[in-house]
């Protein structure tokens, strides 16, 4: 679930989100993540049997070429 989020944004610095996420159910992280768009981890590409976040140039041409 910690790779959805923005972890080098300000805002999750300032939540101070490093240590609460260990100790919040998933429910809480993703409502969380819908309470702003900055804590989500961009680029986010959503495919019918993948998930890409983040860029790592390697898998996006892995599944997208």
């Amino acid at each position: 679930m910690k790779k959805l989020f923005n972890t080098s944004g300000k805002l999750y610095r300032e939540l101070k989100l490093k240590d609460k996420l260990p100790t919040m159910s998933e429910d809480e992280q993703y409502r969380l993540l819908a309470s702003d768009g900055m804590l989500v981890k961009r680029p986010l590409l959503v495919g019918e049997d993948f998930v890409l976040v983040g860029f790592k140039e390697a898998d996006w041409e892995a599944l997208l070429v």
